[in-house]
């Protein structure tokens, strides 16, 4: 390029290529004047290879997805913390008051409204509760075993009470943007499994694209991780579900078919999340939709099925009934075995045994009277000969 558009020939060998190395070991060196500007041209560099990369990332868009469950959950462990903590400190006052209303948002606003228990009869409630709670609420406040308290008592109470209501306000307002957030980034995995778990599947995985990097045995257990390697170091069942328990599918099967369904439910999810993440958007959600309806007719299929019967028809068998029988024992059938006769050595009729017999002499060693003496036989000869001459 250099060549055609300069008319500058150009070399390239190993020589040049020796030179190039040896200027950027010692580039320092050559350029120190010039490394402060240097040094400020890297860094500008760097700041605006960084902002391109946030800007354009995709996968940045679930920061806010991610950042809105945790926030959720965040709210719900301090709404219920500031609820217990406001019944526990008003129960010194009204004890009753909390056994009659247990629904949490109603209480807070009756103690907000009410105040001091005294003022329970002139106090109007009927925006709050229905008239029959009411008038049990008035009742029991003129009956109140509760001890007194002081204005300053009362004030603070009803702070606590409006920070817990604006709270709740705060967090229904937080929970119609998420779903909006996941509507418009994950309609198909929405419309499987809901808002906020599949917001949080996508908080536990780092972001959607990584979740769709998962099959669908390991999108069947996320989130309970320390379940399935306890199941493997004790050798026991490994987990059948994780954060995946909480759909609502899966909620409406029956105890014995859970695990069939969230391993079906785990597939769907799987191939949701890669359409939602990988496809483009001319798809829109009506692969979740026929994942939801297949799911939902499986779901009506095995209830209405019944548990599987292991063998065929079962057989009616007659009712056993015992009958005592006696009898006799019969000595006439007994056999009796006869003795065997011992087999007596065949005599000649000189009355001595045949020639060519063996024979047993005093000491039991056999000897042919025909042919040489046994070798035992002659051994031992030889050695009483030898204890007579030693006599």
């Amino acid at each position: 390029m250099i060549k055609e558009k300069f008319d500058v020939s150009c070399v390239y060998n190993t020589a040049t290529q020796e030179l190039m190395r040896s200027i950027r070991a010692n580039l320092d060196s050559l350029l120190n004047e010039h490394k402060q500007e240097l040094h400020s041209m890297n860094l500008a560099v760097a700041h605006s290879l960084g902002r391109y990369k946030v800007k354009f990332n995709p996968e940045k868009i679930d920061t806010m997805i991610v950042q809105a469950v945790s926030l959720l959950d965040d709210l719900d462990k301090e709404i219920n913390n500031y609820v217990m903590r406001c019944r526990e400190w008003y129960g010194w006052h009204f004890p009753e008051l909390s056994k009659i209303i247990q629904e949490h948002q109603t209480y807070i606003k009756t103690v907000k409204t009410m105040g001091m228990r005294s003022n329970a009869t002139n106090c109007d409630l009927s925006d709050i509760l229905p008239p029959e709670l009411e008038a049990r609420v008035k009742q029991e406040a003129e009956i109140s075993m509760g001890t007194d308290i002081s204005e300053s008592d009362t004030l603070h109470i009803k702070g606590l009470c409006e920070q817990i209501i604006e709270l709740t306000n705060y967090r229904s307002e937080l929970a119609d943007y998420l779903k909006n957030r996941m509507m418009v980034l994950a309609p198909n995995l929405t419309i499987l499994l809901g808002e906020l778990v599949g917001a949080r599947l996508i908080s536990h995985a780092g972001s959607l694209v990584s979740l769709a990097k998962y099959p669908a045995s390991t999108v069947q257990i996320l989130g309970a991780e320390k379940a399935l390697f306890r199941a493997l170091k004790t050798k026991r069942d490994t987990p059948k579900y994780g954060l995946i328990y909480h759909a609502h599918l899966i909620g409406q099967a029956n105890i014995k078919i859970k695990g069939k369904v969230a391993r079906k439910l785990a597939a769907k999810v799987s191939l949701a999340t890669r359409i939602d993440a990988l496809a483009d958007e001319s798809l829109g959600t009506e692969p979740g939709e026929k994942s939801r309806a297949y799911i939902e007719t499986f779901i009506r299929m095995e209830q209405e099925r019944g548990p599987k019967r292991i063998t065929g028809k079962p057989t009616q068998h007659d009712s056993y009934t015992y009958k005592s029988t006696t009898s006799r024992y019969d000595s006439s059938a007994d056999a009796t075995v006869k003795s065997s006769k011992k087999r007596k050595f065949s005599e000649g009729s000189d009355g001595g045994t045949d020639k060519g017999s063996d024979t047993i002499n005093e000491t039991g060693n056999e000897q042919n009277k025909d042919g040489p003496p046994h070798k035992k036989y002659k051994k031992k000869k030889i050695k009483e000969e030898a204890d007579d001459r030693s006599y």
